[in-house]
């Protein structure tokens, strides 16, 4: 693919998702403010996160891979469950990966 093709790849991807956006703007708000919609978009948020998380947690390229992430993930989702504060749940997960790595954990 030529450098030209990539940038006009790059440039229609930035209009779309502008497009997308102005056009979230004119949707009129007794339309978001429905329980329904409210309660489907806080939905649809945490499960991409929690997709993403999982993907970035198990797969390494096209591969899957069980390393220090998944100890790491764990550790967050139990500081999480205690109601810890993000920064402490950050630190903790990164914390064992480091740890686990160190101790010759791929």
């Amino acid at each position: 693919m030529s450098p030209a093709a990539v940038w006009l790849a790059v440039v229609a991807a930035a209009a779309v998702v502008l497009a997308i956006k102005l056009v979230g703007h004119l949707v009129p708000e007794h339309w978001l403010a429905q329980p329904r919609v409210a309660r489907t978009a806080a939905l649809v948020t945490v499960a991409l996160l929690s997709a993403l998380v999982a993907v970035q947690a198990v797969a390494q390229g096209q591969d899957l891979v069980a390393d220090a992430r998944l100890p790491a993930l764990a550790v967050a989702a139990v500081a999480l469950a205690l109601r810890a504060p993000f920064v402490v749940v950050v630190l903790l997960a990164a914390g064992t990966a480091a740890l686990l790595r160190a101790l010759g954990m791929p």
